[in-house]
């Protein structure tokens, strides 16, 4: 009896322990995703699967070269990974590692816009030059590290002070992330594109660079025309209108929001049906 008792508790610890690595890997994909050091991690698993492959084929120098990767590999990920394994034990010394991640709420998503486009009113008719970028799926955490973090609660307000001329925060980008303002005076990556009209200046390009590289939506106000601009999935539109960019952000923020909140629910309620 006690023989069984042990092999049953030997089974459950072992349950215990393949959920928890688990958990553990999901949030450090989570750290990691919409980083560098997504690229970095496919490159990782392109050597282990080129010595696998090499080592079934016989292939004895290029296996030989992708062993010493490995051997050595653990000290370049320490390196390579630096600043995601810091954000991670930071995250481990707020209590926020285990945490779980919410959806964000319509109302934080509603009141976010009406912010943006009021700040964004505010400054095009001043002439205030402005880029804001959004946060969505991609994360934007290399980022937000390159400017001055804030972790405030939105506001127009907030906002046009930031972007005042020969303020302290007021050259570069404000990220919002999770409907805050995360960070501001952020470098944003600039476009190559070559189709770029040579009248635009730094912002639009750098809008116009960060939706190559993420799915974020960005904001930009001319300082020269006082023009409103907005750039995602890599398209820069210009020149639009006050209630136009309410519509756009509207659209790409709540009802997009609401649609994934309604697919999730549909897909509980199948999975307690089925079950």
């Amino acid at each position: 009896m006690q023989f069984a008792d042990f092999t049953v508790w030997k089974y459950l610890a072992s349950i215990v322990d393949i959920v928890l690595v688990w958990y553990v890997i999901y949030k450090l994909i989570n750290v990691i995703r919409g980083t560098k050091a997504v690229q970095l991690l496919k490159g990782i698993l392109v050597i282990l699967l080129v010595r696998v492959v090499g080592g079934w084929l016989g292939l004895t120098t290029l296996s030989f070269m992708m062993q010493q990767a490995i051997n050595w590999g653990f000290l370049a990920v320490i390196i390579i990974f630096q600043p995601e394994l810091r954000r991670a034990l930071e995250q481990l010394g707020r209590g926020r590692f285990f945490s779980s991640s919410r959806t964000q709420d319509d109302d934080n998503q509603e009141k976010t816009v009406e912010a943006i486009v009021k700040a964004t009113d505010y400054m095009a008719k001043r002439r205030i030059g402005a880029l804001i970028s959004i946060e969505r799926e991609t994360g934007m955490s290399d980022y937000i590290e390159t400017g001055i973090q804030l972790n405030s609660n939105i506001s127009s307000e907030l906002l046009i002070n930031i972007f005042i001329p020969n303020t302290p925060l007021h050259d570069g980008a404000v990220i919002i992330q999770k409907s805050n303002v995360s960070a501001a005076a952020c470098y944003l990556p600039l476009s190559e594109s070559p189709f770029i009209s040579k009248e635009l200046g730094t912002r639009h390009r750098a809008a116009l660079g960060i939706s190559e590289v993420t799915d974020s939506v960005t904001v930009v106000v001319s300082e020269e025309t006082g023009n409103i601009s907005l750039t995602k999935n890599g398209e820069l539109h210009r020149d639009i209108k006050l209630e136009e960019l309410k519509e756009i952000l509207a659209r790409e923020m709540v009802i997009q929001n609401k649609t994934k909140q309604a697919s999730s629910a549909r897909w509980n309620w199948r999975g307690k049906n089925n079950g």
